[in-house]
């Protein structure tokens, strides 16, 4: 440990060197990066050395201890227990500002809702998820832009693409991706039946241009005319694009805009965001177990969550944690669910590493 904070000290000073330097101020990109990284390690050596500090403390104390009456050893075996203390609590931050960086956390958000299993009333199931997330998102002081949609005929959402605008959005949603059960009674059910239906939601960090090139002859591009629910046509013109990327098969629909270039600049911006995510699924070795927690079939078997409305309870399967807030959580106050999530992603990870 004490090692690896001379090595970070050491990196710091060279960054610090950096941000004097004119080759580097004047690139805005490369300064923004210096800069990010400047106060990334900054945080990393006032952790370390603080901990360092505390842990010289108790070691002091401890050799004082030789040295005095029995009066005076009670005052320094709580100081040294005291600073064992702070030392211990220091190490865990400071661990945990050693993990690596998710080089996704400064990117935008694009999230997909669609309803999955259990016909109309997942449609329903997807725009009551979709009304979760704009709350909570609003909640976080985010900004949300919709960027295509399609509803049902009962005022569901067969599918709603949006995009996520905000410091820590994406590690904040990264663990929302996967299938959504819900076990409720219907608007629809006559006899007062409970069903089970699902909802798929799929989270993506935004790609830029730069990272994602799209060859123009990978692409099938239909241009149709605008749709409301039951079919009927809401645009006299033919404005909606549908875009097909040929060789990975993946197709994004967009009709919310009157024009026709919007609408492909939207398809574009969530192909582009797609792809990206499918080559880092491809890159970390484990696209087919990312796609499973992710998507799956959408079946009512495959779920990350279960939202039970008779027991008002909320259950995430993966670390076993279950609410009976029902009715808060999906009005979007989400925190007592996400940030476990986010606590049990670094627990992993700081089992995983060597310090």
């Amino acid at each position: 440990m004490l090692e690896r904070l001379k090595q970070i000290e050491e990196e710091l000073a060279h960054v610090e060197s950096q941000l004097g330097d004119v080759a580097i101020t004047s690139d805005r990109q490369r300064f923004i990066e210096a800069g990010r990284r400047h106060a990334q390690l900054s945080e990393m050596v006032k952790t370390g050395r603080d901990w360092r500090m505390a842990f010289e403390d108790a070691a002091t104390a401890r050799e004082l201890l030789e040295e005095v009456s029995n009066d005076e050893a009670t005052e320094l075996r709580d100081m040294e227990a005291a600073a064992l203390a702070q030392a211990e609590i220091l190490e865990e931050r400071f661990k945990l500002l050693l993990l690596p960086r998710d080089p996704n956390d400064a990117k935008n958000v694009i999230v997909e809702i669609r309803g999955a299993e259990g016909g109309e009333e997942a449609n329903i199931w997807a725009r009551d998820l979709y009304e979760m997330y704009r709350s909570y998102i609003s909640s976080k002081g985010w900004a949300l832009e919709v960027l295509g949609s399609h509803s049902s005929d009962t005022g569901g959402l067969t599918d709603i693409a949006f995009l996520v605008k905000g410091d820590a959005a994406w590690s904040h949603l990264k663990h929302e991706g996967g299938p959504h059960r819900v076990q409720r009674i219907p608007a629809t059910e006559s006899q007062g039946r409970i069903h089970t239906s699902s909802a798929t939601v799929t989270v993506m960090p935004e790609a830029e241009e730069v990272e994602v090139e799209i060859d123009p002859n990978d692409l099938r591009i239909d241009i149709y005319r605008s749709s409301g629910p039951g079919g009927q046509s809401v645009n006299t013109t033919d404005s909606a694009v549908r875009v097909t990327h040929v060789p990975s098969g993946l197709v994004v629909s967009m009709q919310d805009e009157k024009s026709q270039l919007q609408n492909k600049a939207k398809a574009l911006r969530v192909l582009r965001s797609r792809l990206l995510k499918l080559r880092q699924d491809e890159h970390a070795s484990s696209q087919a177990a990312q796609k499973r927690d992710q998507v799956k079939g959408g079946g009512r078997a495959d779920k990350i969550r279960t939202y039970n409305f008779k027991e008002s309870r909320v259950t995430d399967h993966r670390i076993g944690l279950t609410l009976y807030k029902l009715d808060r959580v999906l009005a979007g106050e989400l925190e007592d669910v996400v940030v476990p999530l986010m606590l049990n992603e670094r627990q992993e990870q700081l089992e995983s590493e060597q310090f």
